[in-house]
This record gives C-alpha cells, structure tokens and sequence, in this order.
C-alpha cells in the first residue's frame, strides 16, 4: 500500500507515533516543497528518496511503480486535498489514507468555538463570486479556504467590503496552524495584513452584532446590509441596499401621511423612509417572532420612532392600522391575493402601493388586481452587481434580479 498521511504545519514532529513509523520505514517519500527543510532535519529521517508532490500529475508517474511509499499532505488528504488525484490516478486499492485534523478543525478548535453548524468554501482556482453569493446568505460562521495566488486574505476582504457586511463580521486569520509558530489575529477592517503573511492560510468569518454608530454620522439613504441587526435564525433575509434604494425612490415618499411596510422583516425600508421623511406614520407589520423587538433596536440605531410596529399575520392585522397613503407589501406568501386585495379597500386617494416580487408567476397574479381596482400600474426589473476582485482587476458578482411592481390611485 501507498501511506497517504495526512499532516498540519508541524510535520513531521508532531506526527503520531505511528505514523512516524511508516515514514522511517518508507523508501520513498512524497510531500510539499514546504516540508522539505523540516523532514530532512528531522532525527527519524532515514535518507528516503525525496519527492515534492506539487505537482500532482508528475507525481502520479514517480509512484505508480512503487507500493513501499508515504505520501505527505496537509490536514486531511480527501478534503480538498491530493487524495481525489491520488486515487484518479493510482486506484483507490492502492492506498491507504490516515487523515490529520482539517485547517477547518483546527482553526475552529483555536477559536474554540463549535463547527457543526459552520459553511465553508474554496476559493483554490474559484472565482471568488462564490464567496460573494455565500454571503448574502449570512451564515453565523464560515471558513474560507484561500488561494494566495489570487490574493488570499486581502480578496476575502475585498470581497466583504464590496457586499456591505464588514460591520456584520469579525474576520480572524489564521496561519501555519498545528506549527510551533502558528498565529490566529482578529484583523480589524483597516488594520494592515502581517508584513510576514504566510501563505499557508485561511480566513474565518465569525456572525456578530454590528457595532453601533452615531445616526447622525449614517447616510441618509442607502445605509449599508452589515449595519442592520439581523433575526439569528434567518439571517441574510433583508431587502439588499440597492434594491431598498429603488423601492424607497418608487414609494414617492410625500413629507406627511401613513406608511405601512408588511412583511418589513428586519424594518430596513421603513425606518429609511423615516429617516427621509420624519413627518411619516411608519406602521411596521411582520408576523415573525422576535420581530417587533429587532425592529425597534435597528430603529434606534437609525435614531427614528416608527409610529407601530406589531407582530402579527396579515391581512389580519391589518385592522389595527390607520388607513395608508403609501404601501410596501414585502410579503404575504401564499396570502398575498388577499393581502392586497384588503389593502386595495383601505388605500387613501392618491396613494401608492409598492411590491417587489421574485417570479414572473407572481406579477401575473398581482398585477390584474391593481389594474381592476384602477390604478396606474407600472412594472419595472432591477438587476444590481458588486464589484469583486478578480486576480490584477474586478469582477462583477451579480444579486438577485427582482421585479418592483407599482399602483397609484387616482386623487379624489
């Protein structure tokens, strides 16, 4: 059999006993440029013939005529590792694999924090619009596997800045784990990278409240995704910045009036109209748990008062209400014939009722509804992307399209 053993940083040091073993015996070894200095500096070093397995395709035809060899790699070698080339090329008969604990492990085991619910991706030869697209999914904790050759920490970074979430996350570097000189930083977002970076490294991206600013110091449109508090349970389920940006544009926000956003989720579109527009009524209606509480804290980092803000179904709830001259419906599922159609009943002369929508299927449900009740109906789709690094240049990631349907009636 072909030993192929996994490893950390430390190798071969800190290697089982066992395993030591196998590579005293071997008579030839394979392992990355990296170890080299280490393996043959080692006391159990017994002269094998020494290979770099860098590039795994010449190494497949040095081994294919050998059984007695050990093959190095980092961390587990069937977890993004040579193991899949190993076996394309020499047959899984042939091998034998003793797995090390992952970079993933040990990171999460330095951070002491538990792994099981935490994402992960690659960017090893990936476009680094995955990262991009896993991150609109906000996940409590993700560990990305960098490539250096592409930037490393600095494109993960990069790519945090350009999706708004850098106040939604600790990053923390970790290099060289299970060596003896390993490090694991917590890089603020403008703290410089180590003048000596190693490029054995992977970044994880810890979920945490974002830090509070002065109101007086937010943007007065457009406040950034990272900033808003978030339900832990769904996270990422908020109207993106550039959409919240045209939704607010097509309410025609008037200086003084109600404003109802049903299904506000995390209370970002409405509390924004506050902030444009102070003399508004907002009445906030979500029916999740936990909703009326997250909403006024992200009102109070906005420094506004919405008028209400209820938990509760709709279009239940909507009697508790005062009529409205502006309506952002953001949900309603499978209600949502009904919900319009009771929000058609209470819509005041002039008003203007705004709903963004994700399928075709649902534009052709709502739209006949405006129209018979007799508004002027206008239909729009917005496509927004972020810029992402993309090796010496930037690439475009793109967000979900999303159709804005849009009613006003008649003034009396």
């Amino acid at each position: 059999m072909i030993e192929v053993i996994g490893t950390d940083a430390g190798a071969p040091a800190s290697m089982p006993r066992a395993q030591q073993q196998l590579l005293r015996d071997a008579v030839l070894v394979a392992a990355p440029q990296r170890l080299h200095e280490a393996l043959q500096a080692w006391d159990g070093w017994g002269g094998a013939t020494l290979l770099a397995s860098d590039q795994p395709q010449k190494l497949i035809t040095a081994l294919t005529p050998h059984t007695d060899a050990v093959v190095l790699a980092s961390g587990d070698p069937l977890w993004f590792g040579i193991g899949r080339i190993l076996i394309q090329g020499l047959g899984a008969e042939r091998l034998r694999f003793h797995p090390a604990p992952s970079s993933l492990q040990l990171a999460f085991a330095r951070l002491a924090r538990p792994w099981q619910n935490a994402s992960w991706i690659s960017l090893h030869g990936r476009e680094p619009g995955a990262l991009a697209t896993r991150l609109q999914q906000r996940p409590q904790a993700l560990a990305v596997l960098t490539d250096p050759s592409r930037g490393g920490v600095s494109e993960v970074r990069e790519i945090l800045r350009a999706s708004g979430l850098e106040p939604a996350y600790g990053l923390w570097l970790c290099e060289r784990l299970g060596h003896p000189e390993e490090r694991v930083l917590r890089l603020a977002p403008a703290a410089a990278l180590p003048a000596d970076l190693d490029p054995l490294h992977l970044v994880v991206l810890l979920a945490e409240s974002p830090a509070p600013q002065p109101p007086q110091e937010l943007p007065l449109l457009g406040i950034a995704d990272g900033f808003y508090l978030q339900h832990p349970d769904r996270p990422g389920l908020m109207t993106k910045r550039e959409v919240r940006i045209q939704l607010l544009a097509d309410l025609d926000l008037p200086a003084e009036g109600v404003l109802w956003d049903l299904g506000a989720g995390v209370g970002s579109i409405g509390l924004e109209a506050l902030r444009l527009r102070p003399g508004l009524s907002l009445w906030a209606l979500e029916q999740r748990g936990g909703s009326a509480e997250l909403i006024r804290a992200n009102a109070q980092r906005l420094g506004v008062a919405p008028a209400g803000v209820i938990e509760g179904r709709a279009p239940e709830a909507l009697a508790q209400l005062p009529d409205p001259d502006r309506v952002l419906i953001g949900g309603g599922g499978r209600e949502r014939v009904a919900l319009l159609e009771a929000v058609l009943q209470r819509l005041r002369s002039g008003g203007i009722v705004v709903i963004p929508l994700a399928t075709i299927e649902a534009l052709a449900e709502l739209r006949p509804l405006l129209e018979q009740a007799g508004l002027q109906v206008s239909v729009s789709q917005h496509q927004a992307w972020r810029g992402a690094p993309l090796a010496d240049g930037t690439r475009l990631a793109p967000l979900n399209p999303v159709l804005v349907l849009r009613g006003q009636a008649s003034a009396v």
